[in-house]
C-alpha cells in the first residue's frame, strides 16, 4: 500500500481512543438550516421554478429561528443541481394549437424531395424596445430546458409597444429578405 506510516499510526491511535476512524467535528461556522428544510426548500423550488432566492430566504428561517441569507438558498439549490437559467420564452400555445401542430407533422412526414420544393417558408420576428428584459430566471436542472412546460417555460404575447418588424422567406430555389420596418 502507498500509505504513510503516520497515516496509519494516526488511524490506529483514533481507533484505540474514539472506536472509529471516522473525522472529528471540524471547527468552522455550523450549518443554519436543516436536511429537512434543505429538502423542503428544493420541494419549493420544484413547484415554483421562479421563486428568487432573495424571496425565499424572507420565507425561510433556518435553525434557532434565525433568517437564512440569499447566497445559503443558491448554495442549497445549487447542491441539489438547480441552476438559475433564463427561461425559454415561446409562444402561448393553447391545447388546440398543439394538437394542429401534431396533426400537421404527421401529414407531411412522408413526403418527398419533390415536394418540398415547391414549398416557401418564411419567418417573421417583432422587437419590442419599449420595456426591459425583467430578467426572470427559473431554477432548473440541467437539460429541463422544454421539459416542463408549466414551470420551465415562459410564455410571452409578441404584440404591443413600439417596435421593429423583420421578415424573410426562403424557397428551394430563391431566397427573399430580410426586409425591415417600423412600427
Amino acid at each position: 500500500m502507498n500509505v504513510n506510516r503516520k497515516t496509519i499510526f494516526r488511524l490506529k491511535q483514533r481507533l484505540h481512543e474514539t472506536d472509529s476512524v471516522s473525522g472529528r467535528p471540524r471547527s468552522g461556522r455550523p450549518r443554519c438550516t436543516t436536511q429537512r428544510q434543505d429538502k423542503n426548500l428544493v420541494r419549493n423550488y420544484m413547484n415554483n421554478r421562479l421563486l428568487s432566492a432573495s424571496a425565499s430566504s424572507r420565507q425561510t428561517r433556518g435553525r434557532n429561528n434565525q433568517r437564512i441569507s440569499a447566497n445559503t438558498v443558491r448554495r442549497r439549490l445549487s447542491t441539489s443541481g438547480l441552476r438559475a437559467r433564463r427561461p425559454y420564452i415561446g409562444p402561448i400555445l393553447t391545447q388546440r394549437h398543439r394538437h394542429q401542430r401534431t396533426l400537421w407533422a404527421q401529414e407531411h412526414s412522408a413526403w418527398d424531395r419533390i415536394q418540398w420544393r415547391s414549398v416557401v417558408l418564411s419567418v417573421e420576428f417583432r422587437f419590442c424596445t419599449d420595456h426591459a428584459d425583467g430578467r426572470v430566471r427559473v431554477w432548473r436542472r440541467s437539460g429541463e430546458r422544454y421539459r416542463y412546460q408549466a414551470h420551465c417555460v415562459r410564455n410571452h404575447n409578441r404584440w404591443g409597444g413600439a417596435s421593429l418588424m423583420m421578415w424573410g422567406a426562403i424557397s428551394y430555389n430563391d431566397r427573399i429578405g430580410p426586409v425591415f420596418s417600423t412600427i
